[in-house]
């Protein structure tokens, strides 16, 4: 079976597009630096030519508010119009749990309006939303890094790897549309500053975390149900402390 990956050449898009491989489907890694290009439609057509399922983890190049908001509306309303034509049977998206919780984060009414876009496309789709990757925590502490201090919110949030994502992703796009959203997460809820604490042991930093409930994430203040899961979510088995190891051994190498 052809599966186009948009943005398979990413963090996500790579790992999937391996995994897709190995099980002997054509996968194809859709990216500008391999010809096809979402939002000026370059090498769309043609790619999606032939294709049953398209999974889309394309990430936007700007974070500011207008520019991630434009960018997925665009190149979802292109990659639609583009699987219709192409008679795409399955149109798999990867979001972000709590995105419509957090109003304020730019970024989450973005992938809000992404979402809401494939739903009322009339085309068959699985919309799987996973919590914040492991990956990402290092970036999540310099966020919140004020001097020597890290000022993070205790609200509880369930980190998952990135491997996992990709595992959960390779499901869905191989199953039947759920013409729904389904929730992947990670085997363990825990403070966000107790999570930066974890990184910053791990890795040998001596900056002192300070938790805050008014601390903001990205602009939103959160609370407990923010950042974590709904009911009956797939549950990663990796956890935080041996993700780091390994990340640890494997820098070392």
């Amino acid at each position: 079976m052809k599966i186009v990956v948009i943005g398979g050449t990413g963090l996500i898009g790579s790992k999937l597009v391996k995994n897709l491989r190995e099980r002997g489907h054509e996968a194809f890694a859709a990216a500008p630096s391999t010809g096809v290009n979402s939002i000026t439609r370059e090498g769309l057509a043609e790619a999606l030519d032939g294709a049953a399922v398209v999974v889309d983890v394309a990430n936007a190049p700007s974070w500011e508010d207008q520019a991630v908001l434009e960018f997925f509306q665009t190149s979802s309303r292109n990659l639609l119009a583009a699987e219709a034509a192409a008679g795409v049977r399955h149109h798999v998206a990867l979001s972000i749990v709590g995105s419509e919780r957090l109003p304020d984060n730019g970024y989450f009414r973005a992938k809000v309006a992404q979402e809401n876009l494939i739903k009322a496309s009339g085309i068959p789709y699985s919309i799987l939303r996973a919590t914040q990757f492991f990956e990402f925590v290092g970036g999540i502490a310099e966020a919140a890094t004020v001097g020597e201090e890290l000022r993070l919110s205790p609200a509880l949030i369930q980190p998952i790897a990135s491997d996992e994502v990709a595992a959960a992703l390779t499901e869905v796009a191989l199953a039947a549309p759920v013409n729904g959203t389904l929730e992947v997460a990670g085997p363990e809820a825990m403070p966000l500053d107790e999570l930066v604490r974890r990184l910053l042991r791990a890795t040998g930093d001596t900056r002192k975390v300070v938790a805050d409930v008014h601390a903001g994430y990205f602009g939103s203040v959160l609370d407990d149900q923010s950042l974590t899961p709904g009911q009956s979510p797939r549950l990663g088995t990796i956890r935080f402390e041996d993700w780091l190891a390994q990340s640890t051994a494997a820098a070392g190498n």
